[in-house]
């Protein structure tokens, strides 16, 4: 109830520094469509986080993802982008956590060289005379359903209620956090490492799948992304899991996230409507309100600060 409360609290403050306009009903639907393909991209990164990995390709696999949903939704509707964006996320981050799984190298190091690679592949789709045209072409509006509200909130609810029991009900949720927590005492509990990250992948790329055909739905062409700017595209995610771990002290992080990217595409559309200009002015104070929101979450902890 408190931290509802404090929710609530800034909500009101928004509304107050906006002139009335941030709680108006046109102005909360743009905040949460805008939420709603961070979240799922978010979500991922709990998986990752929870088994102690980190994947920087992930942006690149969103790039790709969603060329395939555009592609194929204008091929063949919704079957076709919502099966080009869950292929395209589940095959590239199963491969992702294949090579994290057996090849030894630290996953941050891993992911990098993967994002460059996800980079070329894309940029090398881009110029293909054959595929230019298709990936140029702005996805149909007819199947853009989901990148718009209501139906991105129904999309949002539906993913918040899988994801919570994946991760908190499951065998496999609760062997992926107990490998985090210590990956000696779980092998000695019986615990596959191997298995359970390669059920990451799987969950991690589904997520991301859902994240790109979301994403595409909303904007309706994708940018390539190269010299490694792919890696900005898990900047906002990463910044909804950073502050969700500071609200898991009393809420659950998977019902966090969409909270924290709420706030935080909040605090954008604030800094918009105040004539803040976006790109790196916006996102130093979105920096300096998490450090802010950080330092608070801190209050009373007592421990080993990770």
């Amino acid at each position: 109830m408190l931290v509802v409360a404090v929710i609530v609290c800034i909500f009101l403050a928004f509304h107050l520094i906006s002139g009335g306009t941030f709680l108006q009903m046109d102005n909360l639907a743009i905040v949460i469509s805008h939420t709603v393909y961070p979240t799922f991209m978010a979500w991922g990164l709990c998986f990752l986080f929870a088994c102690g990995y980190t994947d920087m390709s992930i942006g690149g696999v969103v790039v790709l993802g969603s060329f395939a949903t555009g592609v194929l939704g204008n091929m063949y509707g919704y079957p076709g982008a919502v099966l080009g964006g869950l292929a395209v996320g589940l095959i590239l981050v199963f491969i992702n956590f294949l090579i994290f799984a057996f090849s030894g190298i630290p996953s941050w190091i891993a992911g990098i060289s993967l994002a460059m690679i996800y980079e070329a592949i894309a940029v090398a789709v881009k110029l293909n005379p054959t595929l230019k045209p298709l990936i140029e072409t702005d996805m149909n509006q007819n199947i853009r359903l989901f990148g718009s509200f209501p139906w991105s909130l129904i999309l949002l609810f539906i993913g918040l209620f899988i994801v919570y029991l994946i991760y908190n009900r499951t065998t496999i949720g609760l062997n992926i956090r107990a490998i985090g927590g210590n990956q000696q005492v779980s092998k000695a509990l019986g615990i596959s490492l191997i298995r359970t990250l390669l059920f990451v992948g799987l969950i991690t790329g589904i997520l991301i799948g859902v994240a790109a055909f979301i994403q595409e739905s909303y904007a309706g062409q994708t940018t390539v992304k190269t010299g490694l700017t792919s890696m900005y595209m898990i900047f906002q995610p990463l910044a909804i899991v950073l502050l969700a771990q500071i609200l898991q002290r009393w809420i659950n992080i998977i019902i966090a996230v969409p909270i924290c990217a709420f706030i935080i595409y909040s605090v954008f559309t604030l800094l918009t409507t105040m004539g803040v200009p976006s790109g790196t002015l916006q996102e130093a104070s979105l920096c300096v309100f998490l450090i802010v929101f950080g330092i608070i979450g801190r209050f009373g902890y007592k421990g080993v600060v990770k």
